[in-house]
């Protein structure tokens, strides 16, 4: 009876694997990288007002109101002159930088609008100038950079 259990015991120790394998820093980097969405983001960047907000449409809308007020009072104060009527889109692509500033990366903007208003590029990026403290947005807590396509309607008569 003995020599049975020994002879059990002795098959369940070698059965048993135990084998272990030591994974690199980088092995687990580039797993998790495959696995990560890149495109979007844990927290949208946010001014003062809109770091509560913690439902990230709700940050997304709270950061875009704001830089678009700030745009449109911008340009409003200008006081545009035009011979024509303008009724037209405009599209800014603007990068909040990893350390939260903001700056246009390209403006998108039809012939007849820089032909009647030559100066709005200028105004635009002096309005975004004008933008209070950005908090960058972050990925899985680290701070990264973020690019918006906004719309800007210009009217003007």
């Amino acid at each position: 009876m003995k020599k049975v259990l020994l002879f059990v015991f002795t098959l369940m120790l070698t059965s048993c694997n135990f084998e272990t394998k030591k994974i690199s820093s980088e092995e687990v980097l580039e797993q998790e990288s495959r696995f990560l969405n890149w495109k979007e983001v844990d927290e949208y960047p946010a001014f003062e007002h809109c770091q509560d907000k913690t439902d990230l449409a709700a940050a997304k809308n709270c950061f875009e109101r704001q830089v678009a007020t700030t745009i449109y009072s911008f340009l409003a104060s200008q006081q545009p002159v035009v011979t024509e009527s303008i009724n037209d889109t405009l599209f800014i692509y603007l990068e909040i930088t990893k350390e939260g500033r903001p700056q246009i990366d390209s403006v998108k903007v039809d012939t007849t609008v820089t032909n009647q208003l030559p100066e709005i590029e200028q105004w635009l990026r002096q309005s975004i100038d004008s933008l209070p403290k950005i908090y960058p947005a972050s990925k899985r807590g680290i701070p990264v950079s973020t690019v918006f396509k906004m719309p800007v309607v210009v009217k003007a008569e």
